[in-house]
């Protein structure tokens, strides 16, 4: 059994997080995780992962940049064997969802 195999599901979760919390919206100085912006992450049997994702709005210029830069730092997750990424404005994108340190971090507390 390799190292790889070994990594279990919690610790994949671990790391995907702390990947997410790495990412940040150019034009919002707050990571896309506490922003809210990831809907649902998903790792199955195969360490193949699923992310569910928005934007704060749909017409973000800069949504295949931070969607490619987050492709990219899951697949460099050690064990992750692949990473699919699925855009959702359903349901849109509200102030609500953020953590209360990306609020107070943008002024709205």
């Amino acid at each position: 059994m390799s190292d790889i195999d070994k990594r279990d599901e919690l610790a994949i979760q671990t790391d995907i997080v702390e990947a997410l919390k790495s990412v940040y919206d150019p034009e919002i100085p707050v990571n896309i995780y506490d922003l809210g912006l990831i809907y649902e992450v998903d790792v199955d049997d195969e360490r193949r992962v699923g992310i569910t994702m928005t934007f704060t709005a749909p017409n973000c210029p800069m949504a295949d940049e931070v969607v490619a830069e987050v492709k990219r730092k899951i697949l460099d997750i050690e064990g992750v064997s692949g990473c699919d990424i699925n855009l959702t404005f359903d349901p849109p994108w509200t102030r609500d969802r953020m953590t209360e340190a990306a609020q107070l971090e943008l002024g709205f507390l």
